[in-house]
């Protein structure tokens, strides 16, 4: 498995200088972190679960949660977590590839019952997204997953979900976040990555940006993200990756404002109807978001439609400009400062150093364009493909 290996080989070879490397789901998990991209959601209540699961490996997705969570309803519970044995048991009987795959749960017991159900299918799973993570769950959460390793034999990783109410209110969030940076810091080795629940988070205030705004501009929620990022993304050793929020927008609908993507950039690729066809999708909103992601320090985003794997993905891909700039960087670990090979920014090693291994990470998840490529066109091959 590895990110755009759909393209093919010879197209691969046009637009990327170097390749994304090969996934394994028994690698590292750092490594695995910085690879999810986009994060695909469907709920486990859907009666063809593995099929969409393999259909959207194909496509491209290389990491997917089935949800038993907000997805389902409560009365479909059971129905859900049946189905999901039932197509996961599916998935490991046959030779399919399948993706980074992940079950939100809804308790600490739930996620227990379901590992025990799957038997030696568990090995198929990456892992689980704990939700609502914090003080009254957390450590349930973790050792829960403990138990299940120990009963499966199978590497279960974790990825909690920042949301609850006692983190999005600002009396109580400092405190929250730290009680969760010490926990996670104790359980390191279990926790893949951390994710940030924009949907709850805005719903502790009845709130819903609309595709006009990025999850940014909505400030009382872009407190929270900044405060989280502060306690749990840190890059001296104790942070871990946290991915960005989702994107629940795949249709478009009334505008506003304008369209925030620019129209020069299409036309030099001779792109103008795909440009046309985001903004008609209000797929210019998703991409600047992604944009402001990668800015303020996430990784990554969850999705909830598959026409959104394909431009979060080639968003994360390393432009050759930035690949050059962070192996200057890396070159000069005795510090110093020059000018990039671009002519057009200071690289300062020593301040930019923990930017470039990041940086160097994603150019080994996702690979390094040839100059002058552009996200538009690896977008573009993708969607010809």
């Amino acid at each position: 498995m590895r990110h755009f290996g759909f393209l093919g080989a010879r197209t691969r070879a046009k637009y990327f200088q170097h390749e994304p490397e090969e996934l394994d789901r028994h690698g590292d998990p750092g490594d695995l972190a910085v690879a999810l991209g986009a994060t695909l959601y469907t709920p486990a209540t859907r009666t063809d679960v593995d099929v969409v699961v393999r259909k959207q490996a194909a496509r491209g997705a290389t990491s997917m949660v089935l949800c038993l969570e907000d997805a389902v309803p409560d009365d479909l519970v059971e129905k859900a977590e049946q189905n999901l044995v039932e197509s996961v048991q599916a998935m490991h009987a046959s030779d399919d590839e399948v993706p980074l795959l992940f079950v939100r749960v809804r308790r600490p017991d739930q996620l227990v019952d379901v590992v025990e159900r799957l038997g030696e299918a568990a090995g198929t799973l990456t892992g689980f997204v704990l939700p609502k993570f914090g003080r009254s769950n957390g450590e349930e959460y973790l050792q829960a997953l403990a138990e299940a390793e120990r009963s499966s034999g199978a590497r279960l990783l974790a990825m909690p979900v920042m949301e609850s109410p006692e983190i999005t209110h600002e009396e109580t969030r400092q405190d929250a976040l730290c009680w969760v940076q010490d926990c996670l810091g104790r359980h390191r080795d279990r926790v893949m990555a951390v994710r940030i629940g924009a949907t709850d988070l805005s719903a502790v205030y009845g709130l819903r940006r609309s595709p006009d705004l990025t999850v940014y501009d909505v400030r009382v929620v872009a407190q929270v993200i900044t405060d989280v990022i502060n306690r749990l993304g840190r890059a001296d050793g104790t942070g871990f990756v946290i991915t960005g929020p989702v994107w629940e927008y795949f249709e478009g609908g009334e505008r506003i404002f304008k369209p925030r993507l620019r129209q020069s950039l299409f036309e030099r690729h001779h792109a103008e109807d795909l440009r046309r066809q985001l903004i008609s999708r209000d797929m210019d909103g998703l991409i600047r978001e992604v944009e402001l992601d990668k800015a303020n320090g996430l990784t990554g985003k969850t999705v909830i439609h598959p026409s959104h794997v394909l431009a979060v993905n080639a968003l994360q891909v390393v432009t050759h400009e930035e690949y050059a700039d962070a192996m200057d960087v890396l070159s000069s670990p005795q510090g110093g400062v020059a000018a990039s090979g671009y002519g057009n920014k200071m690289n300062e090693s020593k301040p930019h150093t923990a930017w470039a291994q990041r940086t160097a990470t994603r150019a080994r998840m996702f690979g390094v364009s040839c100059p002058d490529v552009t996200f538009v066109e690896i977008l573009a091959a993708g969607l010809l493909s």
